[in-house]
């Protein structure tokens, strides 16, 4: 929730802003662990952004982000201070939510906080993998490098979901025809004929009963039936965000006949790019761990992983410990144990994270290529059962005349 607050500094000036916190509560208790006073705060609206006042636009993108690392990367290696890099990037971003936020990480970094400090404190607007990695950038000395690496990740990541999405927007294209063609057909089309058959005065073949039987629920129903449909869609939303349930609903899409491996690849592949970008950084292994983590989207693994950090933690082997789960990939397994080995678990783990992409990519483009001529014919099926069963009656009353 945002807040609009009216504050003073120990100094006695008056500063005015708008702030985010889960509550109003949580939110004065930290102004006032900053030491400063609250003279006034007001609720102004629900988004997660730190914003400087009347701003319009509340989201940073993700192509603003990775443009503003690549040339704070450029400049770093250039040479330049970051307190005077921060200060040239601040004044050319033209989003007033991403200009806010830079300016207050600039005062924080310019006071003398660490810039994975300044990042962290909106842990809901950047990844934690971004303040982690700038985190081992800092205590190896070289945040250039780290931050180019971490835009190359990010790079990598997001063209696999683009490719992803992108194969799977004509399945999707086809389901939305059919269905709308076939609810045509059946709210618009079946109950003219239906009101003709009212008048035919002979039994109607089964085929044609059903059909029209069907029709005429789902009309008389259709507002019953769109309103159960909203309520079992909110009641879903709801079950999932109950803490817990995302876990349980995880593990469910892993079971799934094929697409569950592909859900298990998918966020293996996540998670061993993730963690091999933070141990490039110069990350220990069990705090790379503890990140590469929270960032993973299947809560499931991501809570299997939360066991293995802990083997790991206690003296235990990475791939010794993820086999002890029996949740991860035999492959990924292996290749692990080789990387730590070897003394190239970065490098292995990359690897791994390359092969199940391109595995993946594979798996969708088969299952494509399948899906497709099958919705076709589903859908010409359909179609010419319903234009079958609507016309027999006429074929009969044709051949009846006929005779």
């Amino acid at each position: 929730m945002e807040f609009r607050c009216r504050l003073g500094t120990p100094g006695g000036e008056i500063i005015e802003g708008v702030y985010v916190a889960d509550s109003e509560s949580r939110l004065r208790s930290e102004l006032e662990e900053k030491g400063l006073f609250v003279l006034s705060l007001q609720r102004r609206g629900a988004f997660p952004v730190l914003t400087a006042g009347g701003v319009s636009r509340r989201r940073v993108s993700s192509q603003e982000f990775l443009v503003f690392n690549q040339e704070l990367a450029t400049l770093l290696k250039a040479g330049m201070p970051l307190v005077q890099s921060l200060d040239i990037l601040r004044q050319r971003v033209s989003n007033p939510t991403f200009k806010a936020l830079l300016d207050g990480v600039y005062e924080k970094v310019k006071a003398g906080t660490a810039l994975s400090d300044a990042f962290a404190e909106h842990h809901g607007l950047f990844p934690r993998v971004y303040s982690a990695s700038l985190m081992a950038g800092e205590r190896s000395g070289n945040l250039d490098e780290v931050i180019r690496r971490y835009v190359a990740y990010e790079k990598i990541i997001g063209t696999v979901k683009r490719r992803t999405i992108s194969a799977l927007i004509y399945p999707a294209i086809l389901m939305v025809m059919m269905t709308g063609l076939i609810g045509i057909i059946v709210l618009r089309v079946v109950p003219a004929f239906s009101s003709f058959y009212a008048n035919f005065g002979r039994d109607l073949p089964l085929s044609t009963q059903i059909i029209v039987g069907v029709s005429d629920f789902l009309v008389t129903n259709l507002w019953l039936i769109l309103i159960g449909l909203a309520a079992v869609i909110v009641s879903a939303v709801g079950w999932v965000k109950q803490p817990g349930q995302r876990v349980r609903l995880d593990a469910m899409l892993m079971r799934l006949p094929w697409a569950g491996e592909t859900v298990r690849k998918f966020a293996t592949s996540q998670f061993a790019r993730t963690l091999a970008t933070l141990l490039g950084g110069g990350l220990p292994l069990v705090n790379g761990l503890e990140v590469a983590g929270g960032a993973m989207t299947n809560r499931y693994l991501a809570r299997e992983l939360e066991e293995v950090t802990r083997q790991v933690r206690e003296g235990k082997s990475f791939a010794a410990a993820m086999l002890d789960r029996r949740v991860f990939p035999d492959v990924a397994v292996k290749m692990v144990e080789v990387g730590e080995s070897t003394g190239a678990l970065q490098e292995m783990l990359n690897s791994l994270a390359d092969f199940y992409d391109e595995d993946i990519e594979t798996e969708i483009a088969r299952f494509i290529t399948l899906i497709e001529p099958v919705i076709l014919v589903i859908m010409g099926v359909v179609i010419a059962a319903v234009v079958l069963a609507l016309y027999m009656p006429l074929f009969e009353l044709s051949s009846v005349v006929g005779g």
